[in-house]
């Protein structure tokens, strides 16, 4: 049976950041730390070894492989700061049009720095994406 990899645990989320080399991406680890926070109201959680996330919801899919995931999040990597948001929402690339400097890949949405994006689209795209989640899996909306 398939084993999930990526699980919430109770690693310490500002020890996480302190270990972050470059000083510039880890105080821009603690800006999204405070704005995460405050957008959803959950606290932060380690989920695996690098990924921050705030809330979860539990997935079933129609082959029956099932889990939890955080609703979002975010990982300072070495090359980039991950974010981690819904996929499969139309409104999702309607905001990323006005966020500013990032790409994308398949879930992830990546930046160099805060300063690059627009705070309050970041602000939008998190309380759409925990919206999205809620109501396609209502049944564990934490």
């Amino acid at each position: 049976m398939y084993e999930q990899k990526t699980k919430e645990n109770d690693a310490s989320v500002i020890e996480f950041i302190e270990t972050v080399d470059s000083p510039k991406k880890r105080e821009d680890a603690y800006k999204l730390l405070d704005i995460f926070t405050e957008t959803t109201g959950y606290p932060a959680k380690m989920w695996g070894t690098s990924m921050i996330g705030f809330g979860s919801y539990h997935y079933k899919y129609d082959s029956g492989h099932e889990g939890d995931a955080m609703l979002v999040g975010f990982s300072p990597r070495k090359a980039k700061i991950s974010l981690y948001f819904a996929t499969g929402d139309d409104k999702r690339g309607e905001l990323l049009e006005k966020f500013g400097k990032h790409t994308t890949g398949k879930a992830c949405v990546y930046i160099n720095k805060v300063a690059d994006i627009d705070v309050e689209v970041l602000k939008a795209l998190i309380n759409q994406s925990v919206a999205f989640l809620q109501k396609t899996y209502p049944d564990k909306g934490e």
